[in-house]
């Protein structure tokens, strides 16, 4: 019973303790100072290495503007480095497989946010806020037996 809060300044002394806070994060990157994450969006799965250097971005062998031909495509995959203020100071290299070439694009976005955060954890803050940590869940629905799609009936016949 001697361990029970039997008037206020005991109370206060107890809800004076400090919480421990967290640990700042430590930037996390592999021998050759690169940092790796994986991106997700759709059917699309891309394997991200960023590393200092020129702004050079390779997807799956091939240079940016080739693999990806449409400018919103190549600007899905600039937003990190905008928001963050990174424009041309890192190479990247990912491949990416499944999907189609939005969905893709997409994977590469999460990818190199995440690598970006892992690479340097300052820059997380902005890349949360942007949205660009969370994967986009949303997949296609799948197809219902009964159903000529995921939701669409047959079409109803009277006679």
């Amino acid at each position: 019973m001697a361990d029970q809060i039997n008037t206020l300044e005991d109370l206060s002394a107890v809800a004076s303790v400090q919480p421990v806070e967290a640990a700042p994060r430590e930037p996390v990157r592999d021998a050759q100072g690169r940092s790796y994450a994986t991106g997700k969006r759709k059917d699309a799965v891309a394997r991200v290495w960023i590393k200092p250097g020129s702004g050079k971005v390779t997807v799956n062998g091939k240079p940016q503007n080739e693999y990806f031909a449409r400018p919103v495509l190549q600007m899905i995959l600039a937003q990190p480095f905008t928001i963050t203020n990174t424009t041309g100071q890192f190479d990247i290299v990912a491949t990416v497989k499944g999907g189609g070439l939005s969905g893709q694009a997409g994977a590469v976005k999460h990818g190199v946010s995440k690598a970006l955060q892992l690479y340097d954890p300052s820059l997380r803050g902005a890349l949360k806020a942007a949205g660009f940590l969370t994967r986009d869940s949303r997949v296609v629905e799948r197809k219902k037996y009964g159903k000529a799609k995921a939701r669409r009936s047959f079409q109803f016949s009277k006679r």
